[in-house]
């Protein structure tokens, strides 16, 4: 991701605290990402696309196309852009089509014990998460943790705090879909 961020930077002009003022991370926080040295949940590399005003998805490929009405995308076993965090192993499926309503990623998680959160991540939309393998444990700002198991899903307002982390001793594989709904109706 780091040099997708360096190169969009450079095609729009940006200096790192131009594209820090518009995505509301620190400069160094920037910095550390363009040079590989930090890698962002999912909530800050949203932040980190809107205010560069362009889809997540070209964070992570260069080439792409937008999504058009009518059209049928495949991903094939092995077609994703994997983001490793300090807690989450990210596959983005669908890298290099932009623009898409919802964002599809698989992802590997350990136990919570095994994980470092300083804070709950939030953004706007909705979001699904299904168990593939193991069980998972979402955590939820304000509210009871529930346990998944294998099969089990869960679909919440992604504006309310929340972390996952594998609910046994070993990892655990689920398939998140984010949706970019950002108001509510009404």
């Amino acid at each position: 991701m780091g040099e997708r961020l360096r190169a969009i930077r450079h095609e729009q002009g940006l200096t790192l605290a131009d594209v820090a003022a518009r995505s509301g991370l620190a400069v160094s926080t920037v910095s550390k990402v363009e040079r590989g040295l930090m890698a962002l949940t999912y909530d800050r590399f949203s932040q980190l696309a809107e205010g560069l005003g362009v889809d997540i998805s070209e964070l992570f490929s260069e080439a792409g196309e937008r999504f058009q009405p009518g059209q049928v995308a495949v991903a094939r076993k092995g077609e994703h852009a994997r983001h490793v965090t300090e807690n989450y192993v990210y596959e983005m499926l669908f890298p290099d089509v932009w623009n898409k309503a919802m964002v599809p990623m698989l992802g590997t998680l350990q136990p919570y014990e095994q994980m470092n959160f300083e804070r709950f991540v939030s953004h706007g939309g909705e979001e699904f998460v299904m168990v593939l393998e193991g069980s998972l444990t979402v955590y939820f700002e304000d509210r009871p943790p529930e346990v998944l198991a294998t099969g089990d899903s869960v679909y919440f307002d992604s504006r309310r705090g929340h972390l996952y982390a594998s609910a046994g001793p070993g990892s655990a594989r689920i398939l998140v879909v984010c949706s970019k709904i950002t108001d509510w109706p009404g």
